[in-house]
């Protein structure tokens, strides 16, 4: 994930190297010090045995336990950073084991519970007793973990980080004849609230039909969102670009007007932390019409920097969308504003420096007593 990559790069007190199962968009990601874990093979009847008769966990009897701590063995590292709590709990066994310490970090789908997988919950839980220190994209997601017994002094907040040389300011123009261009940048998944989008635009494209909604990004929703747009009679109003390029991507935010970003609570409670598009585009002047869900409210300030409303308050969000169109001045206004306050609390430099703090913090730290084992 990108901002997880800006934050590795952004490193400059401290050296790491990457494990991880896959290599994808080397590219893209040009880190060079990366081991992919190879796992150790087990025979069948071995892997068997370890999973049915000794009960192991995943990782042991997929000879990942073994392949990570030859890793371990041979690169000595004094920290293990975990990004995201499903990763961590799945590698319980070997934090257990560690001697050094570790820190683990949420980021949004990570804190929902999964009610599918036995156990789960309770892994959860223990995964927080035994890290040093948890790290949380928003409050939001710290009330989550506060929620499941984390100690509020163990949580610390790092939040996205946005290159603000990648996203300057743009100073832009009202548009001419209501020829408004609003953005959604996202994967088109429920928590997106694109359904949401979607209605609202039809309401506002109906006292504007020059306007124009650019939705950026894919997803699994593509489809239906295609026969949304249809229904709704939208077909020359919105546009889907699929997945773009930092660059483009930044393009489309300099010659849009507004950002639209409705997100809601998906019925798997997936939740948001602070969407890195959300920034993104405020750091390039867009004012936001968003929803009071997750880090959200952390970001955007109602009426200051774009509109809060509630989840799926499709009236709602078009009558924030029109109230902006009327009034230029404070649509100009909230853009300047909008850039200020992630230049203010999300630039990325700010946030780096704040996780090596951290990691000093946990290295000269004494241990603290391990809770249940």
């Amino acid at each position: 994930m990108l901002h997880i990559y800006r934050q590795v790069t952004g490193l400059r007190k401290f050296d790491t190297f990457i494990i991880t199962k896959h290599r994808q968009n080397a590219g893209q990601y040009p880190f060079s010090d990366v081991e992919i874990l190879r796992s150790k093979k087990f025979s069948p009847l071995y892997r068997a045995a370890l999973k049915y008769v000794r009960r192991q966990p995943a990782l042991v009897y997929r000879g990942e336990f073994e392949a990570i701590r030859r890793i371990l063995i041979r690169r000595d590292p004094d920290l293990m950073h975990i990004y995201f709590g499903n990763t961590g709990v799945h590698l319980l066994p070997l934090i257990e084991r560690w001697d050094r310490p570790c820190v683990v970090s949420f980021h949004g789908m990570d804190v929902q519970r999964r009610y599918s997988e036995r156990g789960y919950e309770q892994k959860l839980r223990r995964l927080l007793r035994l890290v040093r220190l948890v790290l949380v994209r928003s409050d939001s997601l710290a009330t989550r973990l506060i929620d499941l017994g984390c100690s509020p002094e163990q949580i610390r907040l790092n939040r996205t980080g946005v290159p603000l040389d990648n996203f300057p300011y743009a100073p832009r123009t009202a548009p001419v004849a209501g020829a408004w261009i609003i953005v959604q940048a996202c994967r088109l998944v429920p928590k997106k609230g694109l359904s949401t989008a979607l209605q609202a635009f039809q309401i506002f494209h109906s006292k504007y039909p020059n306007s124009r909604l650019v939705i950026a990004g894919d997803g699994p929703l593509r489809p239906a969102l295609n026969r949304w747009v249809s229904d709704l009679k939208l077909d020359r109003a919105v546009q889907f670009t699929g997945f773009i390029t930092q660059a483009e991507l930044y393009n489309l935010y300099r010659s849009a007007h507004l950002f639209l970003h409705p997100s809601e609570l998906a019925e798997d409670g997936n939740e948001e932390g602070v969407p890195n598009s959300l920034l993104e585009a405020m750091a390039s002047g867009l004012p936001v019409i968003a929803t009071m869900h997750g880090g959200i409210p952390e970001a955007v300030t109602d009426q200051v920097t774009g509109f809060l409303l509630s989840e799926k308050d499709t009236e709602g969000v078009a009558e924030a969308l029109t109230r902006i169109a009327k009034a230029p001045g404070e649509w100009a206004r909230m853009s300047r504003e909008a850039s200020s306050a992630v230049a203010l609390n999300f630039e990325n430099r700010q946030q780096v420096d704040r996780l090596e703090s951290i990691y000093f913090e946990v290295l000269e730290s004494k241990p603290s007593a391990r809770h249940g084992g």
